[in-house]
Parts: structure tokens; sequence; C-alpha cells
């Protein structure tokens, strides 16, 4: 069996998980999600543990067994605590800021830009080049980080850009000279 897939999932207080078929809906203190699972991939509630299993050894079905685990377990983490994803912006003039619920950013660019968070997103900004995206739902809570360093990515000369916090830039040398010139 998959090593991933054979772990039982532990429900924390709090959070109510629904199973409808196919479908496995999970509500928690900070929201709700909701995720139909394939059809060869059987989850079943034992009390405060969930369970899911496989008909077979195929390829196929051990593959999908480990995915759909680690999905489930997913969204039973983002309703009961929620996920972060952290930003730095550094450059000169380079700075984040908060008006209302909308990110406004100055990235270098003739004009700032300005982020909507979809519904289940939230920003923070922490000083002026800080900036956390909020959420329980991790697939969107990462795609909203990564369209946000899209907007300027990092470049290696300098390192001016957007970058995750935990990421590490490699840095390139810039221009030699001409060696021996008088």
């Amino acid at each position: 069996m998959s090593r991933i897939g054979r772990k039982p999932i532990s429900v924390p207080s709090g959070v109510k998980v629904t199973i409808d078929g196919r479908t496995v809906t999970v509500t928690g203190p900070k929201g709700t999600l909701s995720r139909a699972l394939p059809g060869v991939i059987s989850i079943v509630a034992e009390g405060d543990t969930l369970q899911l299993s496989r008909p077979s050894d195929s390829k196929t079905n051990r593959s999908m067994h480990g995915l759909c685990r680690t999905l489930v377990a997913n969204m039973v983490e983002g309703v009961s605590t929620g996920y972060r994803k952290e930003l730095e912006i550094n450059g000169v003039g380079y700075r984040a800021a908060k008006a209302g619920s909308k990110l406004t950013l100055a990235l270098g660019y003739s004009h700032p830009i300005e982020i909507n968070p979809p519904a289940g997103i939230t920003f923070e900004v922490d000083g002026q080049t800080k900036v956390s995206v909020l959420g329980h739902d991790k697939e969107l809570v990462g795609q909203i980080a990564a369209e946000i360093r899209s907007l300027r990515k990092p470049e290696p000369y300098k390192g001016k850009g957007v970058k995750y916090a935990n990421e590490v830039i490699r840095r390139k040398a810039g221009k030699a000279g001409k060696v021996g010139a008088k």
C-alpha cells in the first residue's frame, strides 16, 4: 500500500466531515471546503479519523490513493488552522499597502497594481515590504501568492522584486570590466 495513502487522517474537534457518495465536505471554524474524489478511491469515517482505501494495486490507483489522502488532509488542516504564504518585496521604491481588503503594490511600473482578493483570501501587510496571503484553501493561497510574485520576479543581479520569504535568490556577478585597461 501507499505509505501516504494508508495513514489515517485525524479530525480535530470543531471540524465536521460529511461524506456524500464521491463528495467530501469539510466544515470548520475557518470555512467550508468540498471536493469530489475519483471513483476508484473510497473514504470511510471511523470516529474522529478518516481512512482512504483503493480497490487494487494498479499504478493509477496507487498514485490516486496518496493524492486523495493528501488533498483531504489539506482540507481538514485548512478549515481548522488555515494556511499562510509570506512574500517579501525588495527594491528601491517597491512597496505594498492595504486599502480595505485590496492590496496595492508599487513595483516600479508607471502605475500601482491593485489586487482584489477572491472569496476566502485575506492579505496582511507588515511594514511596506512584507505581504502575507492567508486562507483556508491551500491551493488558492499558493496560487494567489504565485500570481503576486509573478508581477515582478526577483532578478539575479540586485535581487529586486517579489520573492517568497524562505526563497533564496541565486545572485550573479555584474560586469567584470576590462582587465589591464589604462
